[in-house]
C-alpha cells in the first residue's frame, strides 16, 4: 500500500509539472526544512510568484540562465 501512494505521489507531482500547476506542499517542506527561521508564502503568495516566474522574460533567462 505504502507503494501505491508513493507511485501516486510521484505521478501527481509529476502531472502538475507537467502542466506548470508549482507543488506548494514540497515548498512549504523545503522551507521548514532547509530556512526554518524564514518566512513561508501564502499559498496565493507562491503561486503569482511562481506564475511571474514561468511567463516573465528576463535578460538573464534570453541568455538560457536556468
Amino acid at each position: 500500500m505504502n507503494r501505491l501512494r508513493t507511485l501516486y505521489g510521484w505521478a501527481r507531482q509529476t502531472a502538475r509539472l507537467m502542466i506548470g500547476v508549482p507543488d506548494y506542499e514540497n515548498y512549504v517542506r523545503h522551507r521548514q526544512t532547509f530556512h526554518p527561521s524564514e518566512p513561508i508564502m501564502t499559498y496565493e503568495e507562491f503561486f503569482f510568484e511562481r506564475q511571474s516566474v514561468r511567463y516573465t522574460v528576463s535578460k538573464d533567462r534570453m541568455k538560457g540562465c536556468c
